[in-house]
């Protein structure tokens, strides 16, 4: 299954009739998907599944539609299990950011959670997932496609928000500061941070 989110609405492709969260179920082949973004950028549509016999065909044929964004971010740990948070835009988020011409994009992740939060000494445990959004620029819409690795850091001097990328507050946050900042976030982050927990042992 995948999960592409338009204003923080989801477009959810599915093999599957199921419909667990109430939204409406249209046929991959028959639908415009340019009207379906439509919908759901005015609010005419909450969310919407997206039904194929071949996901990984109908995913391909998606994606072609749009220039494809490459990013890369991370949920990093200090000693104390606590999650580093960047806010920006009156919205938590995890500091992520796009490939650049070379890199891995493991590479990519590391650098923009340095820049973006003046944090030291980052180490990858492991990939946690990719997400997906629609974001509109220069009146197209470009998919964003970002690659979330769960990281480690034992850095303890000061961090630093990149305020020309629009960062006012970069901080680690302890369990109840975690479920508070998720209370004031993006769906997808609420993704990575569940990826997460469910990867703990």
């Amino acid at each position: 299954m995948y999960k592409v989110f338009v204003n923080d609405k989801p477009i959810i492709f599915t093999t599957s009739f199921k419909n667990e969260d109430n939204y409406p179920v249209y046929i991959y082949k028959n639908e415009s998907i340019e009207e379906l973004i439509y919908k759901l950028k005015i609010g005419e549509l909450n969310g919407l599944y997206l039904f194929s016999n071949n996901l990984a065909e109908t995913w391909k044929a998606f994606k072609i539609k749009f220039k494809v964004i490459v990013a890369g971010g991370g949920l990093v740990l200090n000693n104390q299990k606590d999650v580093l948070f960047i806010y920006r835009g009156n919205k938590w988020d995890l500091p992520k950011g796009r490939i650049e011409g070379g890199e891995e994009i493991e590479e990519t992740a590391i650098r923009e959670v340095e820049e973006e939060c003046g944090i030291e000494n980052l180490t990858i445990e492991r990939k946690l997932l990719v997400t997906y959004h629609l974001f509109a620029l220069q009146n197209e819409y470009r998919l964003k496609e970002t690659h979330w690795y769960l990281m480690h850091s034992n850095y303890e001097g000061v961090l630093t928000p990149q305020l020309e990328e629009g960062i006012t507050e970069v901080a680690f946050k302890n369990s109840e500061g975690v479920k508070k900042s998720l209370e004031n976030t993006y769906e997808n982050i609420q993704l990575v941070y569940d990826s997460y927990i469910n990867g703990i042992d």
